[in-house]
């Protein structure tokens, strides 16, 4: 019969979310262009965008998730999946590469910049960096050890134990609630606020961007954390679960990167607060 599927590929019905995560999507960008200009009702069209595209999120994942318990995730299904998240994951490396272009820029060639930076790195505006062996390094051993736990659980999925599951979800969690915790205590007693020189944009826009990634991190396990507790993942289909795993090393790594460059190499022989 010709509605018979003879086929691993699992072929979408016409969804909605698509058209809705565009429409979304750009209402948020105009409401940020709006919002940061200070132009009339740029807050309403922001908080629009933002509603629309959390709405999307939630409802397009719910399928995904609908769709990988009714059976459709098919072993080449999975594949290609693993295939997307890798591919996701190298286009987020390479935003990171930007910033960390950004900071190496200003930091060995302060001469180049010399109207801006005053000649030297940190700038002459910068009286004190963060002292990296603080609050940074806590944070460093915090997130280590969540890739740890996150390991432990996925070692437990692999291996039919639920409660080690269970455990090094919560765990995971946990720790990256506190590292989003001590993140911003430390931003609200830093040294330097945002903007102003070279120095203090690039730390934001680096670390702070890895925070919000540490965010989503941590929506996502949370979502995989109560997935868990309604029994959908099995020793031998768990991709969900992978994917966030994944995610969260990837969230792990770049932060080692940040530790050494910016925070440690950033603030050599600069006076620390």
């Amino acid at each position: 019969m010709a509605a018979t599927k003879n086929h691993d590929y699992h072929i979408l019905p016409p969804d909605i979310w698509p058209l809705v995560a565009s429409l979304s999507a750009f209402t948020f960008t105009t409401g940020m262009v709006l919002f940061m200009h200070e132009l009339p009702f740029g807050k309403y069209v922001l908080l629009l965008g933002v509603l629309g595209l959390a709405l999307t999120f939630f409802s397009w994942f719910s399928k995904v998730v609908n769709e990988a318990q009714s059976g459709d995730h098919t072993p080449v299904v999975q594949l290609h999946n693993r295939y997307g998240m890798i591919l996701f994951i190298a286009s987020e490396v390479m935003f990171f590469v930007g910033w960390f272009w950004a900071w190496f820029d200003f930091a060995l060639f302060p001469s180049q910049l010399a109207e801006v930076v005053g000649g030297q790195f940190p700038p002459k505006g910068i009286e004190a960096v963060m002292n990296p062996f603080d609050l940074p390094l806590i944070n460093t051993l915090i997130l280590l050890c969540s890739g740890t736990t996150v390991t432990w659980a996925h070692h437990s999925l692999i291996h039919g134990d639920r409660d080690g599951l269970k455990k090094g979800l919560w765990a995971t969690v946990l720790l990256g609630i506190l590292f989003t915790c001590i993140q911003a205590y430390e931003y609200a007693h830093a040294p330097f606020g945002f903007g102003g020189n070279t120095y203090s944009s690039a730390f934001y826009m680096a670390t702070g961007f890895h925070g919000f990634h540490v965010l989503v991190g941590t929506i996502f396990l949370i979502v995989c954390l109560r997935r868990t507790y309604l029994g959908h993942f099995t020793p031998r289909q768990h991709f969900g679960f992978e994917a966030a795993a994944w995610y969260w090393h990837f969230v792990d790594v770049v932060w080692l990167f940040l530790f050494v460059t910016v925070y440690v190499w950033g603030s050599w022989g600069a006076p620390v607060h």
